[in-house]
């Protein structure tokens, strides 16, 4: 029986840019959304594979505005034989007077806890459920925005710590990941804390809707852009 379509879109990723090497200890975060679910799921399969020689764990951060990971999810990972971790952190309280918060402020206190647990406990990489839309639409905030070409890469190594952040869903719409949780019929969380309008993001989103009309072919010539730069016909 074949595997699923997105599945041999990570696989893909994984080979490509070499995120699984031997001995590795991964961190899945956990958020209950789609996207970090479905990694989940593919993380557990890959695991009953033959020659399998690395180990993954997951962990939730849990803060006041997000909500938690729903007893069904946390079933559904019971199933994978998977059981997360959970981390309570402050969001607001952190957050400097004066500064409006922010989807940005919220990720990046999230992602620092990640970052953080994974040094301490050992981890080798840190799997974020990143797809290729975020990353296109990171692309065109960091253009419009500040006038850079950067993205979120599939691969971070960091220089100060011995850690690599991996993002396996690169090669994956969004459009995959969703008919992929509705063929495999399971419940994900969507976050809807207030918060969410002071994002640009959305705005992002409908700029990639616009320049791509959602074809993945499109998508994809976008991200390998990024590969294939003629610095000659550049400023």
């Amino acid at each position: 029986m074949p595997q699923p379509q997105l599945f041999s879109l990570i696989d893909k990723a994984i080979f490509d840019y070499n995120l699984i090497e031997e001995n590795d200890k991964i961190l899945i975060g956990a958020s209950g959304g789609k996207d970090s679910t479905a990694l989940i799921e593919y993380f557990a399969n890959r695991q009953r594979r033959k020659n399998v020689s690395f180990s993954f764990s997951a962990v939730h951060i849990q803060s006041e505005i997000t909500p938690t990971l729903d007893s069904r999810i946390v079933s559904l990972f019971n199933t994978w034989n998977v059981s997360p971790s959970y981390i309570p952190i402050k969001v607001l309280s952190t957050l400097k007077e004066g500064v409006p918060m922010s989807c940005w402020w919220c990720s990046t206190r999230r992602r620092n806890e990640l970052i953080q647990y994974a040094l301490e406990n050992g981890y080798t990489k840190l799997a974020l459920g990143h797809h290729l839309d975020d990353i296109l639409e990171t692309l065109l905030m960091n253009m419009l925005g500040k006038g850079k070409l950067s993205t979120m890469p599939p691969r971070l190594k960091y220089k100060k710590y011995p850690l690599t952040i991996i993002r396996p869903l690169c090669y994956a719409p969004v459009e995959v990941i969703i008919n992929h949780c509705k063929e495999r019929g399971y419940l994900t969380t969507t976050c809807t804390c207030e918060y969410q309008e002071n994002s640009g993001r959305k705005d992002a989103r409908k700029r990639l809707e616009l320049l791509t009309g959602g074809d993945r072919g499109m998508k994809m010539r976008l991200f390998n852009s990024l590969k294939n730069i003629n610095e000659e016909y550049l400023p």
